[in-house]
């Protein structure tokens, strides 16, 4: 199976870096998961509250569920 996308440049540039750029997309994403994930993972004791640890969390729950609302997911 071959999927082939066609853009019209300069006019579809927009549409054609949308299409480009999705591992980009896909990297940056996993990067902030990640970063999330650390924040309230290995959040030092001096720093540590639960409003804290809420936050990071519950903004990862939340990155995690527009995901895959969108139909994305990490593999």
């Amino acid at each position: 199976m071959k999927a082939i996308l066609e853009f019209n440049l300069p006019e579809d540039q927009q549409d054609f870096d949308l299409a480009v750029n999705g591992a980009k997309a896909q990297v940056v994403l996993w990067d902030f998961d990640q970063w999330l994930r650390a924040q309230y993972k290995y959040m030092p004791d001096s720093e540590y509250s639960k409003d804290k640890y809420d936050t990071f969390e519950k903004c990862r729950d939340y990155l995690r569920e527009i995901m895959s609302e969108n139909g994305l997911k990490f593999d």
